[in-house]
């Protein structure tokens, strides 16, 4: 083959630098954009907090004594800030031992955790340090067992169940399938349903139970005797079980041979157990959700502003900008040049972050005005071309923005997501929300008679009145989506 040159003319995107990480901080949440901001600026020695930048000013203003001693020169020796942190430390050993502990050179800062000393100095006491660590419930039923006196074989065996009880209580792994995974010989079955019946008693009741149905039993067995009706619930739970979970009040009377008073007061005596006995001892850290826009009205006019708490406001170190010289190449000097780009883009990025942000919030607002003036019923059917083309942005852009990201509105902090959703047609040729059909549904429900709760054929009968046309297998659907069990699920006596 003979080699030739050809000159072709072509069109190709390429994303810069640049580019990549103001799309990168876009689709980021409010917590993972603290945490980037934070890596920032501990990488690189240009970015500053504006907190951090206000009070060096205020350091350095002429007259105040402790800034002028506290002011770095570059001909300075730093004699004045040695003889201050000598001061302040006690004369800090120049090495410390390798096996010395910190404790054993410096006094500790904390305050004494008893004491009068400990009690009056309320103030100093730092209410992180106090905070225990988060007990779930394998460590309390370890406590339990380690207060238990059981043989080598039946602890074994409890250690396996143990490790197979899952965050409500209930133990998920077949006796079969822990007998088969111990190292011990000669265990029957037998020997393991002993150990489980045991452990069954600890706290609290009805943990360890292999579902629902025995969790209950157990509950019912450990609690007084002779406490009123408490044999017809574990007579009803025993045998009645299915009949419970139907709500067929009728067969239910008939089997127990009782009246409907008496079934009420069976039925609220279960109603008062703990169907999930092991969210009863584990601490969960309560996660909170940070908004990234704030919805208020004022004067009948509904502003959106972002949240300043948010985000730390950022600019260039204005010290280390001056010892930038231009004609300068040398590593150090190049060095605060890239640094000082790398500076400026992501400053010019969390900007361009927050006004796609403030525009987005923005134009949301604008569109499901009803939503906040009369609530979800009032939903309008929105999709992200919507947006897109109203602000002249690709629907990618509003995919990122609208992602792990919440808005604080007078109808409680919800995602940006949660104002989208698909249209329904409405007999009168218009269109209806998604959202607002589910809020129908679950005002209908909520206002339903307890003894007669409506069907979905009935529930759709309801809004073909209201013209908004629905089959019932939409509605099923979206009741089960919102986990609204069925209407002879729902049925109460009272």
């Amino acid at each position: 083959m003979k080699q030739t040159i050809q000159l072709r003319l072509g069109q190709h995107l390429t994303m810069t630098p640049q580019l990549q990480q103001a799309i990168r901080l876009l689709q980021l949440s409010t917590l993972d954009l603290k945490q980037e901001i934070q890596e920032a600026l501990e990488s690189n020695p240009m970015l500053e907090t504006v907190e951090e930048g206000s009070t060096r000013e205020e350091l350095n203003q002429p007259g105040n004594g402790k800034a002028e001693n506290s002011k770095l020169n570059a001909g300075d020796n730093d004699s004045n800030n040695e003889k201050e942190i000598n001061a302040e430390a006690g004369n800090l050993p120049d090495e410390l031992p390798v096996d010395s502990a910190w404790d054993d050179i410096y006094d500790s800062a904390m305050p004494p955790s008893s004491g009068t000393a400990g009690r009056d100095n309320n103030d100093s006491s730092d209410y992180l340090n106090q905070r225990r660590s988060a007990r779930t419930l394998h460590d309390y039923l370890l406590w339990q067992l380690n207060l238990t006196p059981f043989s080598d074989i039946d602890r074994a065996i409890a250690l396996a169940i143990i490790d197979g009880v899952n965050e409500d209580g209930y133990l998920i792994s077949e006796l079969e399938e822990i007998l088969s995974g111990l190292d011990e010989e000669g265990i029957e079955i037998d020997e393991v349903e002993a150990v489980l019946h045991r452990l069954q008693q600890f706290d609290p009741p009805g943990v360890v139970a292999r579902g629902l149905q025995e969790s209950l039993l157990i509950q019912l067995r450990q609690r007084p005797a002779g406490e009123p009706y408490l044999d017809k619930a574990i007579t009803l739970i025993a045998e009645h079980f299915d009949l419970l979970a139907q709500q067929d009040h009728n067969q239910l009377k008939r089997k127990l041979k009782i009246s409907e008073e008496d079934l009420l007061e069976i039925t609220q005596l279960i109603q008062s157990l703990t169907p999930r006995p092991g969210t009863l001892v584990a601490d969960t850290e309560t996660q909170y959700v940070v908004p990234d826009v704030f919805v208020s009205r004022q004067d009948g006019v509904w502003h959106v502003e972002l949240n300043s708490e948010a985000t730390p406001k950022l600019r260039v170190n204005p010290e280390y900008a001056k010892l930038i010289r231009r004609a300068d190449n040398s590593d150090d000097n190049n060095y605060l040049k890239n640094h000082m780009q790398e500076a400026r883009w992501f400053i010019k990025s969390l900007m361009s972050r927050n006004e796609t942000l403030l525009k987005v919030a923005t134009k949301i607002v604008e569109f499901q005005r009803g939503f906040f003036e009369h609530g979800a019923e009032a939903m309008r059917p929105l999709v992200l071309r919507d947006i897109a083309e109203s602000l002249e942005m690709h629907e990618s852009t509003i995919s990122r923005v609208t992602t792990q990201k919440y808005m604080h509105t007078p109808q409680g902090t919800l995602e940006f997501k949660y104002f989208f959703s698909s249209h329904v047609n409405t007999a009168a040729g218009g269109e209806c929300s998604a959202t607002a059909i589910r809020a129908l549904i679950k005002k209908l429900i909520t206002a339903e008679l307890p003894k007669k709760p409506l069907s979905d054929n009935k529930i759709a009968s309801i809004l073909a009145e209201e013209g908004i046309n629905v089959a019932r297998r939409t509605v099923a659907k979206y009741r089960e989506s919102m986990a609204i069990p069925p209407s002879n699920e729902r049925k109460r006596l009272i």
